[in-house]
């Protein structure tokens, strides 16, 4: 069974330094964190990494993910390649609120190129405090995997 508080992280070479701030950030808030890399500043391709932590969303190590690459675009669209995974890319604290309450995302991506550290921190706040409102978004999120 998945911990709750069990969250994957990971990205590209463009992110390396954000993505150990939010997992940081993120361990002191209690979360157990699985960070899966990459560790050195070499160019890396984003796909791979999206997928990785993708994988480990569906499968129930992890609870959600957060990945992260220079504009959150790129590994968010590879990470919604895997079934079963709702990502969406923020760059404010409302959006992140909204896919988490709207959308039931189980995981968000951040853009190193486009926000800085402390937004980013605000942003990964909302997203780990917003529950899922369920209702009539249920409904949509249901639509959403009948569909991949």
């Amino acid at each position: 069974m998945t911990s709750t508080r069990r969250i994957v992280l990971s990205s590209d070479h463009a992110a390396i330094d954000l993505r150990q701030a939010v997992a940081r950030h993120i361990a002191a808030k209690g979360w157990d964190v699985v960070d899966i890399g990459p560790t050195t500043p070499e160019s890396t391709h984003y796909p791979k990494h999206g997928q990785a932590a993708a994988e480990r969303v569906t499968s129930g190590d992890c609870a959600l993910g957060i990945v992260l690459c220079g504009t959150g675009q790129g590994i968010m669209m590879a990470a919604n390649k895997v079934p079963g995974i709702r990502c969406g890319v923020c760059a404010d604290p409302f959006s992140a609120r909204m896919i988490r309450a709207h959308n039931d995302a189980n995981m968000m991506s951040l853009g190193a190129r486009v926000i800085g550290e402390g937004l980013a921190l605000e942003i990964v706040d909302a997203f780990l405090d917003t529950a899922f409102e369920g209702g009539r978004h249920a409904t949509r999120v249901d639509m959403i995997e009948q569909a991949s």
